[in-house]
């Protein structure tokens, strides 16, 4: 038990998908679950084997920090499989990733972000990480959160408006990226200076957007759950109040805006089905004419096909009328008719609902079989 807790991962290596930290002399067969980590994927087609004749496909999708994955060139004679820590290329040196998709599912995955297996471009895998590489690895990502610390307090006093929000290590420890935002153009040039004398190592610096950013950190959002950028969600479409009005959302920024202070991407996911269900209700400005007075529309039930109206001069007192029922009265009105008021076309509802209704027939039958 004292063994297995000094492997317990540390949040360091957690960000890469490691429920346990990676060790010199192991396999580390284990050290990668696939539920630990950011926009996870899954190969459904491993289980399936090859049509007789046909080469394993020559490319594997390899994980780093956060959502960072790239696609990765093997040599189909070394034995590489999922969850296997390699060694790739990088510019310069190498870097160390864990292998995440490979074969048909990987093809599939390369089709859909449209990169051609074929192209000169794609970086190739070395080998499988040796213990001198995982010993490096695991100290270059230990000094992550260290390095992050002290360039935001160097960046506060050099006064640039910016944000470094995550700093990751390449696998051999001669580089260093660092993500942040900025609202504006920003002049680094010295900042890179310094923090290449502080740490030693090539310096890059990555600008993200606020979407970006909120994917590579996390966290959990107004749901309760896990942030869908950060879980699954890859692309990232424009968010406009638009959505919100169509699904009769109160336009309030503070229950609309997500972690990254934009609009929740989540008001996309309904759009469409509310558009849909909104081309079968009339015009929300027509008034209903009763001689009882005017009717005004104040709010819309999509799904449950109810528009509810208030007379004039009387707003808080609404009244739900069934959208048959308004496009009754606007045909009425259409044809120079105007009914005695709009309380003559509430849909009556039964006042016991359908459990009590249940329970009143089951009794029913009960006392019938008894006689």
């Amino acid at each position: 038990m004292e063994e297995e807790k000094k492997h317990i991962c540390n949040n360091a290596f957690l960000s890469r998908g490691c429920p346990f930290n990676p060790k010199m002399y192991d396999s580390n067969q284990h050290t990668y679950r696939p539920g630990c980590a950011k926009l996870d994927s899954t190969d459904w087609l491993k289980d399936i084997d090859l049509p007789p004749g046909q080469k394993q496909f020559g490319c594997v999708e390899i994980r780093f920090k956060n959502s960072r994955k790239e696609f990765y060139r093997i040599n189909t004679e070394y034995d590489i499989n999922e969850r296997d820590i390699v060694a790739v290329e990088a510019s310069p040196g190498h870097d160390i990733g864990i292998v995440t998709l490979g074969g048909e599912a990987c093809r599939i995955q390369m089709k859909k972000k449209g990169i051609d297996p074929a192209s000169e471009n794609i970086k190739k895998v070395y080998r499988k990480a040796r213990a001198t590489d995982i010993e490096k690895w695991i100290t270059s990502v230990e000094s992550e959160d260290t390095t992050m610390f002290r360039s935001r307090q160097t960046a506060d006093e050099l006064e640039l408006d910016m944000k470094i929000s995550d700093v990751e290590y390449q696998g051999d420890g001669t580089k260093a990226i660092f993500y942040y935002t900025a609202d504006e153009r920003i002049d680094f040039r010295h900042l890179i200076k310094i923090l290449a004398e502080l740490f030693r190592v090539r310096i890059e610096m990555r600008q993200i957007g606020v979407r970006q950013e909120a994917s590579r950190l996390g966290g959990i959002g107004s749901c309760g759950r896990e942030l869908c950028c950060s879980t699954w969600l890859s692309k990232f479409q424009s968010v406009t109040t638009q959505a919100a009005r169509v699904q009769q959302l109160a336009l309030n920024p503070q229950k609309l805006a997500g972690q990254c202070s934009k609009l929740k991407c989540c008001l996309n996911y309904e759009y469409d089905v509310y558009v849909d269900a909104l081309k079968e209700f009339p015009d929300i400005r027509v008034v209903l004419k009763t001689k009882k007075g005017l009717g005004l529309h104040q709010k819309t039930e999509v799904f449950k096909r109810v528009m509810w109206y208030a007379y004039e001069g009387d707003e808080l007192n609404m009244i739900p009328l069934p959208l048959d029922q308004v496009k009754e009265i606007m045909i009425l009105n259409a044809n120079g008719k105007s009914p005695e008021k709009l309380e003559d076309f509430v849909q009556k509802k039964d006042s016991k609902s359908d459990f009590e209704n249940a329970a009143d027939q089951f009794e029913l039958n009960r006392f019938d079989g008894k006689k």
